[in-house]
């Protein structure tokens, strides 16, 4: 079995040409997986079962691994017999019939309607970088836009007489999000007074938001203004500019919105992304009743 192993690694080494962590990481699963085939005197791929494979995954489980290491685990054991088989050393794949643990998704933070309502409300719209602040802000609470989309955002994006924003997400793929009254005059009132002076000091071109040297802005930047203006408003979560389109997303769906008009909005190319704050939109319901039934 060790020859085999050594073969499997020259493989993944060799012509597989995988990541140096992909390596150890799989040799350390598979001498696991080995040892734990000796310490039960199995001698012989033709003997080993699922139902061995699924007892060694328990124990794992046992020795407190995560779901997602396990996973691994059985992505490294799959891989292993599928060369076995590949290279004619054996016709038996004992992984056939194994499934992959199913990973437990963490549910994002989430911040609530007044939460959000005290964030916005806390840059200073009496200085310039303040109402660019306050612009940002609601631009990506409004659209639930990443970072890298609200820092590439250009004016030539926004129709503010249609309603709507246009974004450039994950693959440079386009998509049409619609924004709120609030947002659009705060980036007017943004564009009058401040950024036409921005836009002399330096060549941001066409971008929207721009620092004060007039560039464009950086991913720290907004991560910073995020975080200021979260203190400020003392709130204590783990507050950062994703958590805006997580929250964006939720008070859609507990508002009613339909799930695709969500997935549409965020960019998501597979519904099951967007199906996470369902989840969340459920834990929502539970503090709810848990808060205000009388026996909850």
């Amino acid at each position: 079995m060790q020859k085999h192993l050594s073969s499997y690694l020259n493989f993944l080494n060799f012509e597989k040409s995988v990541s140096k962590n992909t390596y150890q990481s799989y040799h350390l699963d598979l001498k696991r997986y080995l040892a734990y085939l000796d310490s039960d005197g199995i001698t012989s791929i033709e003997n080993i079962t699922d139902d061995f494979i699924s007892s060694f995954l328990a124990s794992l489980y046992d020795l407190g691994l995560s779901a997602k290491s396990v996973a691994r685990n059985l992505s490294a054991i799959k891989g292993f017999h599928k060369f076995l088989v590949r290279e004619g050393i054996t016709k038996h794949n004992p992984t056939e019939n194994v499934e992959t643990p199913k990973l437990a998704r963490k549910l994002p933070d989430v911040l609530h309607q007044h939460e959000i309502e005290k964030i916005l409300s806390q840059p200073n719209t009496t200085e310039l970088l303040g109402i660019r602040d306050k612009a940002m802000l609601e631009t990506m609470y409004a659209c639930g836009l990443r970072v890298s989309e609200l820092i590439t955002l250009k004016q030539s994006d926004v129709y503010p007489d249609d309603g709507f924003v246009r974004v450039f997400g994950k693959g440079s793929k386009e998509r049409i999000v619609p924004i709120g009254k609030s947002a659009l005059q705060w980036i007017q009132t943004y564009k009058e007074k401040v950024r036409l002076n921005l836009g002399k000091l330096s060549r941001g071109r066409d971008v929207l938001f721009l620092n004060a040297r007039g560039r464009p802005m950086s991913r720290m930047a907004v991560w910073n203004i995020v975080r200021e203006n979260t203190v400020k408003a003392g709130i204590k979560k783990e507050v950062h500019p994703h958590t805006f389109r997580h929250s964006f997303a939720t008070h859609l769906l507990e508002g009613g919105a339909d799930l695709r008009a969500v997935q549409e909005m965020l960019g998501h190319a597979d519904i099951s992304t967007t199906e996470i704050y369902t989840h969340i939109d459920r834990e929502y319901l539970k503090e709810v009743h848990r808060t205000f039934h009388p026996r909850g």
